[in-house]
């Protein structure tokens, strides 16, 4: 126990607050048991600790542990957690939660003892609190971390720190918005850099390891991640790259499930809808479907892109399609606080209400000018006019 204090510490003694995640101000940090869901290399962890450098005190109350320490080899969850409150503990912290194998039901009895024990924990976004060997949903807050919006890429630039918008609010106000935000920054070239390596923030870590490190991630996510949420084997995983891959170099992938599997020698189509849904929920694509609602795999999605466009740059083969990138930003940033789907007339339909065509600066309004609350997102423009807006405001929602 003191060596896990002690590595405790020592790690949050080095953690800088200069800025904080979006997420950090949406979590009720008062709610006694959290989970911090996302992919790899979003900045889970990192979150926890500056909540714990700015609202705890460093001393036998709080304590943070990765629940893939060797310590857990020998030790189970409930003993540790059960030492710790009795030595004064009330802020327990766990990262990794997937990587231990009695998670669910471990967290749930420490829950259930201890009223006065808080509980953060995180794990991979493929975690389902309710499919645990006991059912969290009802006792835990589930937060998703996305990857830096491009707001968040510029205030760690130091470019600009401003306020995020409501998705009605940029509709109504883009203008003045788009104004005030270019008279203080030459904002486009920000952008295309934000697009190839800003999302995840590694970056700041070195730009020449950054698509290396995308690609570690992928494959940790795959290798790792997956087959401690999901009984896999190690044939299915060969199979899943192999699908990520045919997505990546064909973007936005238009599925057609029956070449799919004859081409990932599966006879079975609900499989290959398996291996596309393990593929959304570890954060590596994106699935456009005409209902964004509910958790059925087996409706085949109409679209699939890449989670994020810095992926598109690491590993895909369309990385000089435009029209792929531009629509895998929209769709990744808007999707973090709005539900986006497959729209009839034109690229998207967003809260069921706002329907968008996303394109170049040249875009006309002719596809939709029949419609209601129908906007252009136009790239290549610092300030929108009337319905047309610059498709870089749209890393302004979170």
């Amino acid at each position: 126990m003191n060596k896990l204090f002690h590595q405790f510490r020592e790690k949050i003694s080095k953690m800088e607050v200069r800025y904080v995640r979006y997420l950090y101000n949406d979590i009720v940090w008062t709610d006694r048991l959290i989970a911090l869901k996302g992919a790899r290399g979003v900045g889970k962890t990192t979150l926890l600790y500056q909540h714990i450098k700015l609202n705890r005190a460093l001393n036998d109350e709080t304590l943070y542990v990765s629940l893939d320490d060797l310590y857990f080899q020998a030790n189970t969850l409930v003993d540790m957690a059960e030492e710790f409150h009795l030595n004064g503990g009330k802020y327990l912290y766990l990262d990794e939660v997937h990587k231990y194998p009695n998670w669910s039901i471990e967290i749930k009895n420490l829950y259930d003892r201890y009223d006065d024990l808080h509980i953060v924990f995180t794990s991979s976004s493929l975690l389902e609190i309710y499919k645990g060997d006991a059912d969290l949903s009802r006792r835990a807050v589930t937060y998703n971390l996305q990857g830096l919006s491009f707001r968040e890429y510029l205030a760690l630039q130091d470019v600009l720190d401003i306020p995020s918008f409501r998705l009605p609010d940029l509709l109504e106000n883009h203008l003045a918005i788009a104004e005030k935000i270019c008279s203080e920054t030459k904002i486009i070239p920000h952008f295309r850099k934000y697009l190839e390596s800003g999302y995840y923030p590694f970056y700041l870590e070195g730009e020449t390891s950054y698509y290396g490190k995308i690609k570690s991630v992928i494959n940790l996510t795959i290798e790792s991640d997956i087959p401690s949420v999901f009984s896999t084997e190690f044939r299915t995983l060969q199979k899943i790259k192999k699908l990520l891959y045919v997505v990546a170099t064909s973007l936005p992938y238009i599925p057609n499930i029956a070449k799919l599997s004859e081409s990932l020698e599966t006879t079975s189509r609900n499989s290959t809808l398996q291996y596309l849904d393990y593929l959304e929920k570890a954060s590596m694509t994106k699935s456009l479907k005409t209902n964004a609602k509910g958790n059925n795999y087996l409706a085949k999605p109409d679209k699939i892109y890449l989670e994020n466009t810095n992926m598109v740059y690491a590993i895909g083969d369309d990385r000089g399609n435009e029209g792929n990138i531009r629509e895998t930003f929209f769709f990744n940033q808007l999707a973090a606080k709005n539900e986006v789907k497959t729209s009839k007339v034109s690229d998207f339909l967003v809260n069921e209400k706002y329907t968008f065509e996303v394109g170049g600066k040249g875009k006309t309004t002719t596809q939709i000018k029949e419609i209601d609350n129908a906007y252009i997102a136009a790239d290549n423009i610092e300030i929108g006019f009337r319905n047309k807006i610059p498709l870089w405001l749209f890393g302004f929602l979170y």
